[in-house]
């Protein structure tokens, strides 16, 4: 049946095994042959062989407590690709011995989920095997495919695993959504990834030894992951594809290059160029260049740097060099910061583009972040002052004995709004913190700013 797929054997003892053991080290398992890809052959069979996502593999995490306590429960599985969203279903499925079918979204309609459905129904009734229903790409559901799910998981006729790399809360329908346990995963560390590549390069079911990895390459490889383990896997597999095919023992970085087509990008997120390619990033947007600011957001982007803190420099940025001469740039930044966690990379590298661009033809003002360093720097020198009186609270019995807020003029009672009265300490009060340039719309900030000065301050 066309988007319906269920692996026969899932969650039953291998042979020759005690039942409910996971088959040995050895075997390829039931659905498992020499010829699979590598990263289908490198699956972890167990939680304890799962890389990365220590939060979900804790003593007493839901996760463990499902699959050690077999109890049935539906599961929500957030994140991007590559990080163990379909390992997950398939661990939960064998070491709870439970029968695991998949339902394809972008092929199943709802007579689909309703068969997978009533077919879990049917073999329990018999007293047959539970069964793990596991649904990728949950968010591309119509709303009525999710709700054609709801019987099975209100029954517990099927323990559901739906993946999804879009955040849940706006792809998935509330009662689902209620119904389930949410288990957010997170990208793999570069260190993760590189522990993937390892044990795939030792493991019996893997290369098992036949071929060593450069150090430059295990770096070209981790890099064009981006956290991806499936992908690491499969730029392994054709590296060392080419390594064979060329004679060579080991996989250099040239060769690494040649099998994924892609040129290694000399960038170390832990070094010198993470700081020079961030600094030239960051001028160049200041600059108002945008070609430049975006060819170092290349960089980072094919490197593998983090887009949270890519984001993170463009929300400073949008402060601290546009400021109000442009007021829309920081809800731009902000925006793509809220993109990139939202619904992640690679499309996330548009938003970042777009802010870039936004920022580096934004007209430029530094008035915000002098305004705030000249004020701190103040502060720190010891020119601090008492509250004037009348600014003070008077909400409290007595305050207005001591003098509290007497003499105040409430600014909405006055002529424009203005009301000419002090506002700072009398240590400061000629302090001018904020100088607004002529430049974009801060001129107009700049022309009310000095009517309010002189009414404020009399004069």
């Amino acid at each position: 049946m066309d988007g319906l797929f269920e692996i026969p054997g899932a969650g039953q003892p291998a042979p020759g095994s005690a039942s409910g053991q996971v088959p040995s080290a050895g075997s390829l398992g039931a659905n498992t042959h020499a010829s699979a890809p590598l990263a289908v052959r490198m699956r972890p069979r167990t939680i304890d062989e799962l890389v990365g996502q220590q939060q979900l593999r804790a003593a007493g995490s839901p996760l463990r407590r499902l699959i050690e306590g077999d109890q049935s429960m539906s599961l929500l599985l957030w994140g991007p690709p590559g990080t163990g969203k379909t390992t997950i279903a398939a661990i939960v499925s064998q070491q709870t011995r439970r029968r695991f079918v998949e339902v394809s979204a972008v092929a199943a309609g709802v007579k689909e989920v309703r068969a997978a459905i009533d077919g879990a129904r049917a073999e329990l009734a018999r007293g047959g095997q539970e069964t793990v229903l596991f649904v990728d790409e949950v968010h591309r559901f119509t709303k009525a495919q999710q709700d054609a799910l709801l019987p099975g998981v209100e029954n517990r006729w099927v323990t559901l695993i739906a993946a999804t790399t879009e955040n849940p809360f706006f792809s998935v329908i509330s009662p689902l959504l209620s119904r389930s346990l949410l288990l957010r995963l997170q990208s793999l560390t570069d260190d993760d990834v590189a522990e993937v590549i390892d044990q795939a390069l030792a493991d019996e079911r893997g290369m098992a030894g036949s071929t060593a990895l450069d150090d430059d390459a295990r770096a070209h490889l981790v890099r064009l992951a981006g956290g991806d383990a499936r992908r690491a896997l499969t730029y392994l597999e054709a590296a060392a594809g080419a390594a064979a095919s060329n004679g060579l023992e080991a996989i250099d970085l040239a060769t690494a290059e040649t099998a994924v087509d892609q040129a290694a990008v000399r960038y170390d997120r832990q070094g010198d160029q993470h700081y020079d390619v961030i600094s030239a990033f960051i001028k160049s947007i200041r600059g108002s260049d945008p070609d430049a600011a975006l060819h170092y957001l290349a960089r980072m982007i094919e490197a593998g740097e983090d887009p949270r803190f890519i984001a993170r420099r463009l929300v400073v940025h949008a402060s601290e060099d546009v400021g109000l001469a442009d007021p829309t740039a920081l809800q731009a930044a902000v925006a793509a910061a809220q993109a990139v966690q939202l619904i992640g990379m690679p499309e996330a590298r548009i938003n970042l583009a777009q802010a870039t661009i936004h920022l580096a033809v934004a007209p430029k003002s530094n008035a915000v972040i002098t305004a705030i360093d000249a004020a701190i720097a103040d502060v720190k020198a010891g020119r601090i002052g008492q509250v004037p009186a009348h600014l003070r609270d008077a909400h409290y019995g007595g305050a207005k004995d001591l003098g509290h807020g007497k003499g105040y003029a409430y600014p909405h009672d006055e002529p424009f709004g203005v009301a000419e009265q002090q506002y700072l300490p009398d240590v400061l009060s000629d302090a001018a913190y904020y100088k607004p340039t002529s430049l974009g719309a801060e001129a107009g900030v700049k022309e009310r700013w000095e009517r309010v000065r002189r009414i404020v301050r009399g004069g």
